[in-house]
């Protein structure tokens, strides 16, 4: 009974009565708040994307009606890009060097691409599969998805009809041929480096400012004049726009827009001297250069080795690009303005001007060679093992007695000798409208200390006296050099493009008269008084001229021992014709001859054909006799 009357109590308690709603209460109101804080934030979502709509829809159907018009309208609208042909390039005479030839390409419609569909494509096209994937991979990770990819270029008939017979096929991708203008370049990589190439632009050259305007796939030049003058020779592409349906086939010719071709392109090159150039440098390694030291025009520029142009016109694959850097002759290399190489001889000229102009020599200053002499405790050799006998500044050029230009050099010192070697224009770029030229070298004392950390040692300078040591020039700065001295002190600076006359800003640095004089009359007797360059002598023409034997090795190291070719001594031989206001200065580098007497014809070749050729235009100024026959380009503009 007590049991019975506590559970009663506790079942009809009052207060519990009272309390336990109350509890109920607060519990629910508990439950009810996440649930009214979910329904605020559903709410006011609702809001923000009601006003975002709204927003959108003020800006879609009021504020920019047309824009978005635009934007649809090119949703149904496709646009192929039609290539703008490059400008001619041609010879001084109006002769086409390089022209263009009408070929297809071959574009890839990234819609719908898969792997099988790409087999099937190269298999027709002769094409690497996986360097297709990895080309389409490459495209759409910088292009649009919609922008089509280049596939092929100069699509042979037999593809063309590949193309077309599968063309609509459910696994065949969509793709467009469209027609282009592939470069035409001289056979037999004649002016190969002058010229250089063009190739399609890399994603590299796509971050410079200068192919901003360029998209992957199009074609720039990579060498050369090609290069040099991208954006004269590069013209307008046009375009054409099509209606297209659903499936991207077109429906309707809406209009084309047509290209704008590039600007043709004049050189100061002489085909007829390129041609002999090239011919007297066959099967060769050097260079030749022909300049004109009254305004600074190239007339010929020769490599060899050389390479064709026209391979780089199409795809190239790797493999052959790899043979051609690794290979050990450097085809890839434009000797002309890149070949840093000490000078030998050919330098002395330049010093017996600084030794004239300081006074540390007078032209009848004489030496007396007996094969050699000792310097500084060092005993020099004379390239005349037997001597010269008693030589004085005209005998010394001549017959290029190394002792009489080691005592000069001496006598000058390493910074005097340096300063009228730049002020000829050696160490330092030309500044010839090509790409990539070398400045070469000229050593002095501050020159040692920043490389070496060395103090110069008097015994350096009389190497560098007769052109060797840590002294290098280009084939071109020494014509450079030799046509502005020979001029009297006036230096043009190179160029391969015709310019006016009003353009050309010559550096002047007028030259004692007396001493150009004896200097050009003893380059006159090196070719025609029984010198050392007797190989480039013309009947009836004044030439003048300088040999230069350059070593590549110590003869000390290689006594007793025969040399290698590669290691063979190379030959320089710089010419220039008539001795007064000479018109043409020629410079000749046969890499590994091992004389520069045998440079020296190359010379002769050239400035020959220059002089006949004069001759013949005075007799037939209309030229009709051209193996080119007449020239037919006129100027644009």
């Amino acid at each position: 009974m007590p049991m019975l009357q506590e559970r009663e109590t506790e079942r009809f308690d009052p207060i519990a009565l009272l309390i336990q709603p109350a509890r109920q209460n607060v519990l629910l109101e508990r439950e009810r708040k996440p649930e009214q804080q979910r329904i605020k934030i559903v709410q006011w979502v609702t809001v923000v994307l009601f006003v975002f709509l709204l927003a959108n829809f003020w800006d879609l159907q009021i504020r920019s009606p047309d824009y978005y018009a635009a934007r649809a309208e090119r949703n149904r609208l496709k646009a192929t890009r039609i290539q703008a042909p490059r400008g001619r390039i041609v010879d001084r005479d109006g002769r086409v060097i390089v022209d263009n030839q009408a070929s297809y390409s071959l574009l890839l419609v990234p819609r719908n691409v898969n792997p099988k569909s790409l087999q099937k494509l190269a298999d027709g096209l002769n094409l690497d599969v996986a360097e297709l994937i990895e080309r389409v991979k490459r495209y759409r990770r910088t292009q649009p998805a919609y922008a089509p990819i280049l596939i092929k270029e100069d699509l042979s008939p037999a593809e063309l009809s590949f193309v077309e017979a599968h063309r609509g096929e459910p696994d065949f991708p969509e793709v467009e041929v469209v027609q282009t203008h592939r470069r035409l370049y001289p056979r037999g990589g004649i002016a190969a480096h002058l010229i250089g190439y063009v190739g399609e632009v890399s994603e590299s050259e796509l971050a410079q400012l200068e192919f901003a305007r360029y998209e992957p796939g199009q074609l720039v030049g990579k060498a050369g004049v090609e290069r040099q003058y991208n954006h004269w020779l590069t013209g307008i592409d046009g375009e054409r726009r099509v209606l297209v349906d659903s499936r991207g086939r077109e429906r309707q010719l809406i209009g084309i827009k047509p290209p704008v071709p590039g600007r043709d392109l004049q050189l100061t090159i002489d085909l007829d001297l390129q041609v002999v150039a090239e011919l007297a440098m066959e099967g060769r390694r050097g260079a030749v250069v022909a300049l004109d030291p009254r305004n600074g025009e190239i007339l010929a520029l020769v490599s060899r080795p050389t390479f064709d142009p026209n391979r780089f016109t199409g795809r190239m694959h790797g493999e052959e690009w790899t043979q051609l850097v690794n290979d050990p002759d450097k085809p890839l290399l434009n000797r002309a303005i890149q070949a840093q190489l000490a000078p030998g001889s050919t330098i002395k000229p330049i010093i017996a001007l600084a030794g004239l102009a300081t006074g540390v020599i007078t032209p009848d200053f004489a030496v007396y060679c007996n094969g050699g002499a000792t310097f500084y405790g060092r005993f020099f050799r004379c390239h005349q093992r037997g001597g010269h006998g008693r030589v004085t500044l005209y005998e010394a050029l001549v017959q290029s007695c190394d002792v009489y230009f080691y005592t000069v050099g001496t006598r000058l010192g390493i910074q005097r000798l340096a300063r009228y070697a730049r002020l000829m224009g050696f160490g330092q770029a030309t500044g010839v409208d090509l790409p990539n030229e070398a400045a070469g070298l000229v050593p002095d004392e501050e020159w040692k200390f920043r490389i070496f950390h060395q103090r110069w040692y008097p015994s350096e300078t009389v190497s560098v006296a007769i052109g060797q040591g840590a002294l290098t020039v280009t084939p071109l700065q020494l014509a450079y050099a030799i046509g502005g001295m020979a001029m009297g002190g006036v230096w043009y600076p190179p160029h391969v493009r015709r310019l006016p006359e009003s353009e050309l800003r010559p550096r002047i640095q007028r030259l004692d008269s007396v001493h150009v004089a004896e200097i050009v009359q003893a380059l006159y007797g090196v070719v025609n008084d029984n010198g050392t360059g007797v190989r480039a002598r013309i009947p009836g023409l004044e030439v003048c001229g300088k040999t230069g034997t350059a070593q590549l090795v110590s003869l000390d190291k290689v006594a007793h021992r025969g040399l290698p070719d590669h290691l063979e001594d190379n030959a320089w031989f710089v010419g220039f014709a008539p001795r007064t206001n000479p018109e043409i200065v020629v410079v000749a580098l046969l890499e590994n001859a091992g004389h520069g007497y045998l440079a020296a014809p190359v010379v002769r070749d050239v400035i020959k054909a220059y002089f006949d050729k004069k001759a013949r235009m005075a007799r037939q100024p209309d030229l009709a006799h051209r193996p080119w026959g007449r020239p037919t380009w006129k100027p644009q503009g």
